[in-house]
Order: structure tokens, then C-alpha cells, then sequence
């Protein structure tokens, strides 16, 4: 569903904002004359200019007046500076912010009264459609605003509606997640390199093995340790291989990530 030839703008140009830029794009759900991007470095907006057929800026003013719609784009710790400087320009628009640890109060405190504020925390994979986001509401956003985000972001993959006293979590979740997920990925691929296989058929076979269990997963719906006990033969090789990883720690060690990820999701919060 289009967005209603809503024009939008964005404030920060790096690469959540192109993840969003070319999967809204190549959706269909809006055209390239309808956003205005705007980034302190020549060189990205050079880029996306170039990429996308998109206007930019260099003054963050320049999306405020050129939008109905306002995407925050920027890094958690310039997001105070970036609304003291914008955010009284914002009026009638609706305002969504993909900032990690940033609240919706907190925008909407350096907004002027009644704005509508959504709040939604996605991943990198956005840029090939395969994205998972979280999205929220402010005191001011209406259901039609909350699926006005999950239409946006459910074009770029998954998108659901959470509790914004769970944002934390979905952060160190899935915010964070693809990052362990290529850890991961490049250690099966070493492992493969030191059983004997050339880096790149490794590699690639890590990969497409990460995206088939995922698949199946989403596709069938079925619990995890259905799925691995059905790989699971008994006396096997893969008996062997998961033995190694509980000795390893690895289901500890994954869960320490994602819970101190979202401790830090929530302090970045606080010291707002």
C-alpha cells in the first residue's frame, strides 16, 4: 500500500536511513521525488543522491519543511541536539525515530505539543527486505499512525507492534542481533576453512545455511528444538557438533549478549 504520496523527509543519511530508503523504493511504496534526505558529509549525500535519485541536504531544516512524514535517523547521542535545533519547526507531520535507547517522551518533550511520535527500533537487513522491526507509540500517534510504521517497515521484512517498556529487549533481540548472527556465521566459515573447504564455498555455505534454518523457522513455525531434533540422528554427527556447542556455553554466552545489549538500550535511555 503506497503512503498515500506522503512526502518524506529524513534527518541522517547513513545506512539504517538507505536501508529504508531503497527498501521503501523498491517496494513501490513511494517514488524518489518524494524524499528529502539530509546528512552533515558531502560524500554521503553524494552517494545517495547518485543511488537513489533522491533530493538532500546539508541543513537538517531542509527535510523538516520538505516532509509530512519525519524519519530520525541519527545516532542516539546527537538526537537532543538534532530536535533542539529542528523540532520546533515540526508541525502536522508525524515523526518516527529508529534511535536505540531514545523514548518517545523524550521526543516528544523537545517537540511542540500534540506531535505524533513513533518509535521503532529495525535492523541493518532492511536493505535486502528481510528486516525485523519493532514499533511503538507516543502519547499523541493514533492506530492509523502505528500502521502507517507497520506498513512502512513490514515492506522491508517483519514488522511488529510492541509495548514500549519492551523496546530494550527487541534492541539487544534483534536491534543487535545480525551482528551475532555474523559472528557466528564467520566462525562456522572459519571451521569450514579448517576442515578443508576453500573461504568462499565456506562462507557461502555458512550464509545459506543460516538463511534455510531461518526460513524454516518463520515458514513452518515450529519450535526451535523441534526443528533440531529433527536434524538430530541418534549417534550422529550432528550430536557431536551440538554436544560441543553446550560445552561451549554457547546458549549462556548468546543470552548474555542479547541481555547486555538491552541493559545498555535502557542506561542509554536514562541518560537521556
Amino acid at each position: 500500500m503506497p503512503l498515500n504520496n506522503k512526502k518524506i523527509g529524513i534527518i541522517g543519511g547513513g545506512a539504517m536511513a538507505e536501508a529504508i530508503i531503497a527498501g521503501v523504493i523498491k517496494a513501490g511504496l513511494a517514488a524518489p521525488e518524494q524524499f528529502m534526505v539530509s546528512d552533515l558529509s558531502a560524500g554521503r549525500r553524494e552517494h545517495l543522491s547518485n543511488a537513489y535519485h533522491i533530493a538532500t541536504s546539508g541543513d537538517n531544516l531542509a527535510p523538516v519543511a520538505h516532509g509530512d512524514l519525519i524519519i530520525l535517523a541519527v545516532k542516539p547521542y546527537v538526537m537532543g541536539d538534532v530536535l533542539v535545533q529542528a523540532g520546533k519547526r515540526i508541525s502536522g507531520q508525524t515523526v518516527i525515530s529508529i534511535a536505540a535507547g531514545i523514548t518517545t517522551g523524550f521526543i516528544e518533550r523537545l517537540l511542540p505539543d500534540k506531535v505524533p511520535v513513533i518509535r521503532v527500533m529495525p535492523n541493518t537487513p532492511l536493505l535486502v527486505g528481510a528486516g525485523a522491526t519493532a514499533v511503538c507509540c507516543g502519547r499523541w500517534a493514533s492506530d492509523a499512525h502505528r500502521q502507517m510504521a507497520l506498513t512502512l517497515f513490514g515492506s522491508l521484512g517483519l514488522a511488529v507492534p510492541t509495548p514500549e517498556n519492551l523496546m530494550d529487549a527487541v534492541t539487544g533481540l534483534s536491534g543487535s542481533g545480525p551482528a551475532y548472527m555474523y559472528v557466528i556465521a564467520e566462525a562456522m566459515a572459519d571451521a569450514g576453512v579448517r576442515a578443508g573447504l576453500p573461504r568462499e564455498t565456506a562462507a557461502a555455505l555458512a550464509a545459506q545455511t543460516m538463511l534455510g534454518a531461518a526460513r524454516m523457522l518463520l515458514e513452518t513455525g515450529s519450535h526451535p528444538a523441534v526443528l533440531k531434533d529433527m536434524v538430530t540422528t541418534p549417534g550422529g554427527t550432528t550430536i557431536e557438533g551440538l554436544n560441543a556447542l553446550e560445552e561451549g556455553g554457547l546458549r549462556a554466552v548468546v543470552g548474555k549478549a542479547v541481555l547486555s545489549a538491552a541493559r545498555r538500550s535502557k542506561q542509554m535511555s536514562e541518560e537521556k
